[in-house]
């Protein structure tokens, strides 16, 4: 039954992020790109300091906390950087799924930082999901990648990094304190570089305040904590499978939301990044250290 709430929670959570593409995609046009993370972050972390704070108190304040939970941060805001950048310049369908590769390159750069030999498995799926990354953004007979579909694809191996260093030091520092450091990190760097890092834009109005409220409360608050909790009750491959899911979403809520529509050859191609991700973690050995190993963008 744990397990069940769990992966029904993971699926809600899925949802959300995979609904605030466009959602995030109509507030860009009134607000910057770092000043529209340094708000969402910094009310994700006041958020999650008011949940989690005797937690974080109760734990050492040293270099041993505080520099993973900073490591993280930066690493998170990276990412959040690139994908919003990107969406502002790509349509949200296929941001998510070029932002969705992140999970089959986590075995990779899993590999790669620990210098483990990667398995063929994971290699085709990669492949298989390259391929289809490349229906979907190359333009027929031509080598050729938008500065969007580029951006979001170093958000992915931005993530995909993310992922392997949360799932190093989360056992032992506890979510609690990585969660709450890294979105305040997030936030900090945010706040310090909007000013100096480009023109600052800022309309309010409706979209720009559910933009940053959503995503602040929702997408970041309430997804890192639901995902810590359904995590210790599921497996990585299920809780994957079911992120995998996540630009299924963002496909559907942006045709029902504002009529996008995919040609044929960006509809094989969403499908075989899929199936690249869905190969990998179909594969994947469950072993108990997996477990928190996958996350998604938004």
């Amino acid at each position: 039954m744990k397990q069940r709430r769990a992966e029904l929670a993971m699926v809600g959570v899925t949802v959300v992020w995979g609904s605030t593409f466009v959602l995030v995609k109509e507030a860009l046009a009134d607000v910057s790109t770092m000043l529209f993370l340094a708000l969402r972050f910094s009310l994700a972390a006041v958020v999650l300091w008011v949940i989690y704070r005797k937690a974080v108190r109760a734990r050492s304040a040293g270099l041993s906390t505080l520099g993973p939970g900073a490591g993280a941060g930066v690493l998170l805001f990276a990412a959040y950087l690139l994908q919003t950048a990107g969406l502002k310049l790509t349509s949200p369908s296929k941001s998510a799924f070029i932002t969705g590769l992140s999970i089959p390159m986590v075995p990779l750069a899993s590999s790669l930082v620990y210098r483990i030999k990667p398995r063929l498995v994971e290699v085709a799926g990669i492949l298989i999901a390259s391929f289809g990354m490349g229906l979907m953004t190359l333009p027929a007979g031509r080598v050729e990648l938008s500065r969007g579909d580029f951006l979001s694809f170093l958000c992915a191996v931005t993530f995909a990094l993310h992922l392997v260093f949360m799932s190093h030091y989360t056992p032992v520092i506890g979510f609690e304190s990585v969660s709450v450091l890294q979105v305040a990190v997030a936030a900090g760097l945010g706040l310090v570089a909007f000013p100096v890092a480009e023109t600052v834009v800022f309309h309010p109005n409706f979209a720009v305040g559910s933009a940053v409220a959503v995503t602040g409360l929702f997408a970041t608050a309430f997804a890192f904590t639901t995902m810590s909790w359904a995590q210790q009750y599921t497996t990585a491959t299920r809780t994957a499978l079911i992120c995998a899911l996540e630009p299924v979403v963002a496909w559907l809520v942006s045709w029902w939301l504002t009529g996008e529509s995919m040609p044929v050859r960006g509809q094989i191609g969403a499908v075989l990044i899929l199936g690249g991700i869905i190969v990998v973690e179909l594969r994947r050995p469950v072993r108990p250290e997996t477990i928190g190993e996958v996350t998604a963008s938004i």
